[in-house]
């Protein structure tokens, strides 16, 4: 097997925290447009997660997705669910937004592969 850009992250994360709490968003990538699909959060509590298995965790939400953007929850490691929760609810409200805060996270393809986000006009928000 070979390593993708997100498992040489989650190794050298983990490293580094021994324990973290991911906040994840799935996207929509097409017409020039992100989209903010789903989004959840999740405890890495060790570093034997591989690209394929991740992929299959997000395939599991039922939703086409292009890309996903994830989060470290704080920098402290692991946070408690609720706190989680309202930071990623926070996270997403930003994002609606703001879609440049994709460059502060850790953004992969499909197959694991780090992309970038690059200067495109201001999105507007999509109202729920």
């Amino acid at each position: 097997m070979t390593d993708t850009d997100f498992d040489d992250w989650l190794r050298a994360t983990f490293a580094e925290t021994e324990g973290f709490t991911v906040l994840i968003v799935l996207l929509g990538i097409g017409g020039g447009r992100v989209e903010l699909l789903k989004s959840a959060h999740l405890h890495v509590i060790g570093d034997e997660i591989h690209w394929p298995d991740m992929a299959d965790y997000l395939d599991g939400s039922a939703t086409p997705w292009d890309a996903v953007v994830l989060f470290r929850a704080g920098r402290e490691g692991l946070v408690a669910d609720d706190i989680a929760r309202d930071r990623l609810d926070q996270l997403v409200r930003a994002m609606n937004g703001d879609r440049t805060l994709i460059r502060d996270g850790e953004f992969f393809n499909r197959d694991g592969l780090r992309l970038r986000l690059d200067d495109a006009e201001p999105q507007p928000p999509i109202l729920n």
